[in-house]
């Protein structure tokens, strides 16, 4: 028999039963749709990371004051002192494959306007900070290396904060906001970026001369962290290995000494949140799939029941000259057929499960091409699997006790 009389005999014979079909391929179908709509939530929770990471630069490494051990007690991660705006100088000049760098001092404080106040971190930093975070002025400028050698007491706003102590879409260049009781003249707004890789907001900030955080808000003379932006092209590894040498041999630390700074790369984030959230899309998507084994189970069950049915039917075309291979073919193609059907309304019902769930609940999803295929070629040989040996029994029926069967 032609292929085409053989499908059309399977779906004729499942639209004689579409009721039972129909619930045949439910499982199938609820397999699918889990399948697509897990690994579109993955998907879309490491393309948000992704983005998160270029909003704060893919080439940025940052270095911060590391741990201390005293009588016995292990103090946190920036407990030492031992950065100073000289190492941050050091790095610019001696490392290969520095960009820009920034020396950088945080304080929380409030922030106070006529309009309003609001509590928020201060970051003292350098002018390269903007090339670094690639994160450009909205309105007014930044300040300079003027400013930060007298430690100006300028500040630029992030868009939250102008929000909250100026009003939205003011401009608040030349206004007077006072930080820890000291007044700062507004000098920029910076453009709005979103969240951060770790899902801070990064527009509740207020960023001014680190100098000026270290002179006239904290009284220190170190600095908390150094933001350095390697060379496109430049592997961060070794921009990172060339600091962690550098800073060794300026705080003369010995071998075997532990470090007294800590260095990181957003990619090390990055992979590290990636992974862990790979390992659990493949976990649902698996447990999502365990539906599909079900589906398939079902369509064995139902294609052994219509070949109880249809044994008189089996002896008939039998008897006037049908192989056991048309048999076979038959009955393996309803079941393919149902296989068939359920992806593709499992795809569709994925899909659009997907994209409601982004829209209405504001998840970040991701409908890849790989899912579906995987998805519906997956429901495919399960149709094939599970009604192999259904059609195989049907072949090997006997066509005189066929037509004897009542």
């Amino acid at each position: 028999m032609k292929v085409f009389d053989i499908m059309s005999l399977a779906f004729e014979a499942l639209r004689r039963n579409l009721m039972r079909s129909v619930l045949t391929a439910l499982g199938i179908i609820i397999g699918v749709a889990a399948v697509i709509v897990m690994m579109a939530l993955g998907d879309g929770a490491q393309a948000s990371i992704k983005e998160r990471i270029q909003s704060v630069g893919a080439n940025v490494i940052t270095v911060t004051a590391g741990s201390a051990n005293i009588g016995g007690v292990r103090l946190g991660q920036g407990a030492v002192t031992t950065l100073t705006v000289d190492d941050a100088k050091a790095i610019a000049k001696e490392v290969a494959g520095v960009q820009f760098v920034s020396p950088g001092v945080n304080a929380r404080t409030q922030i106070v306007a006529p309009a309003g106040n609001w509590n928020t971190q201060v970051q003292g930093a350098g002018p390269q900070i903007v090339d670094i975070r690639n994160w450009p002025v909205e309105s007014g400028r930044f300040f300079d290396d003027s400013e930060v050698t007298r430690a100006a007491t300028v500040a630029v706003l992030g868009e939250v904060v102008r929000n909250q102590v100026f009003g939205p879409g003011v401009d608040p260049v030349g206004h007077i906001v006072r930080i820890n009781n000291q007044p700062f003249t507004v000098i920029g707004v910076l453009s709005a970026k979103g969240q951060g890789p770790m899902g801070q907001d990064q527009d509740d900030t207020v960023i001014v001369p680190y100098t000026t955080v270290q002179k006239r808000l904290s009284g220190v003379t170190f600095v908390s962290s150094i933001t350095v932006a390697a060379v496109d092209g430049t592997p961060t590894s070794e921009v990172t290995a060339g600091i962690s040498s550098l800073l060794r041999t300026r705080h003369k630390l010995v071998p075997g000494q532990d470090d007294d700074f800590t260095v990181r790369t957003f990619e090390e984030m990055a992979s590290v949140l990636t992974s862990t959230t790979t390992t659990m899309t493949y976990l649902l998507a698996s447990v999502a799939a365990i539906s599909l084994l079900v589906g398939g189970i079902g369509i064995m069950n139902i294609m052994l029941v219509s070949v109880t049915e249809r044994t008189r039917e089996v002896g008939l075309r039998r008897s006037v000259g049908a192989r056991r291979r048309d048999v076979l073919l038959q009955f393996l193609s309803e079941a393919l057929a149902l296989g068939l059907a359920g992806g593709v309304i499992g795809v569709l019902i994925g899909v659009g499960t997907s994209q409601g769930m982004s829209a209405m609940l504001h998840w970040s999803t991701k409908v890849s091409v790989e899912a579906i295929t995987m998805s519906f070629g997956f429901a495919a040989a399960i149709g094939a699997f599970f009604g192999f040996y259904p059609a195989r029994r049907a072949a090997a029926l006997n066509p005189t006790e066929a037509l004897r069967y009542e």
